[in-house]
């Protein structure tokens, strides 16, 4: 399977149905210009995983997570079932292969799922019938063969998967953005595209909130030196930042206007939350100045994850904004979203940028 193209497209990609069918054109043309097969992994159409936690949490306002899982992953198996019959109306042989058959097995900690266990079988098999294998990303099933969700924007892991089940090198990761820039370039303005990132760049950046890339996603790929190439999800399919371990250490500032600052009463008590929040799966960074942790990216029902701990809840702090350079880490807090939002556009205004690549369309900021 080596000769297999792993391709990766994320909600943004499918803005309406007739995304589907320009998706299979762009993925009709590859096929005639290369002659590879492709395993495409997607993610579901923007809204609707958080439509079907709407309505999970109608009908209960604290449901078990393996019902959740089972729940919220079917938003990417339709998303998989609309790309391939819009590649069969095309007349390509197209298939999907759902988190029961792509052969990930992971712990059972159903929400934020580990991958355990890649049995490379089911996909080696099915690309030798098939001229695109489509997966739902963020799905998987535990050793019991119960349905597991690896996460929220999960795709990128689920994709790092599939290359190594492949035997791949390289994955190729389609968003909204080329690459990762030096702060987020829908908002901050002058954010500028990073051609060549390390993995513990990247790494890092996802860790403090950066949307690019899926934390865990980076280090599986460290580990099984697959590089990632970061694209655009739209014809011509631009490419932009490659992540490598040849890639450099830079600047950026990077903050999520969902992340939050817990504060707690000493630092043993935050240290016990950072270990149960890590242990339920969720990103968090323990900030060292004060008992303060850090809950990253949003998408996290707080409160409920603290009482099903037995966790004292923290006091609201503010929203993390990271200066990072190289290896080294500033966090500063803001009181919101929007205060966020204006540190961040403030500190990126004090960086050098003298090997970064083109600048970003620039965002309207009012009173930055």
């Amino acid at each position: 399977m080596s000769d297999t193209a792993i391709l990766k497209f994320g909600g943004s990609t499918f803005r309406s149905h007739s995304s589907y069918d320009d998706l299979a054109a762009g993925l009709e043309r590859r096929l005639d210009t290369e002659g590879r097969r492709l395993a495409v992994v997607v993610s579901a159409m923007q809204g609707e995983t958080e439509q079907l936690r709407g309505r999970l949490h109608d009908v209960n306002v604290h449901p078990e997570d393996a019902t959740s899982a089972g729940m919220l992953a079917t938003a990417d198996l339709i998303s998989a079932h609309l790309l391939a019959t819009a590649l069969h109306r095309r007349g390509r042989s197209a298939t999907v292969l759902a988190g029961h058959q792509v052969g990930l097995i992971t712990n059972s900690a159903f929400l934020w799922a580990r991958v355990i266990e890649t049995d490379p079988g089911p996909l080696s098999r099915t690309l030798q019938e098939y001229e695109v294998v489509v997966v739902p990303g963020g799905q998987a099933v535990d050793a019991q063969r119960r349905p597991t969700w690896l996460g929220k924007n999960s795709s990128d892991l689920s994709a790092i998967a599939v290359a190594r089940a492949s035997g791949g090198s390289a994955c190729e990761i389609h968003s909204d953005v080329d690459g990762i820039y030096t702060s987020d370039p829908h908002l901050v303005r002058g954010a500028r595209m990073l051609p060549h990132v390390s993995f513990n760049m990247a790494a890092l950046m996802s860790l403090y909130g950066a949307k690019v890339l899926h934390r865990r996603a980076v280090q599986l790929a460290l580990r099984h030196n697959i590089e990632i190439v970061c694209r655009y999800n739209r014809a011509p399919f631009t490419q932009g930042t490659t992540i490598s371990r040849e890639g450099n250490q830079l600047t950026a500032i990077v903050f999520n206007q969902r992340s939050v600052v817990l504060g707690y009463d000493s630092d043993d008590a935050a240290d016990i939350a950072h270990g149960l929040f890590h242990a339920a799966g969720i990103d968090t960074v323990r900030l060292t100045e004060k008992p303060w942790v850090a809950v990253v990216g949003g998408f996290v029902d707080l409160e409920e994850v603290q009482r099903r701990q037995n966790l004292k809840p923290g006091t609201y702090v503010g929203v993390p904004v990271a200066e990072i350079r190289g290896s080294k880490v500033v966090t500063h807090i803001a009181g919101d979203g929007e205060d966020a939002l204006h540190l961040a556009q403030r500190l990126h205004d004090t960086i050098d940028l003298p090997s970064a690549g083109p600048a970003a369309p620039q965002p309207q900021l009012a009173g930055v």
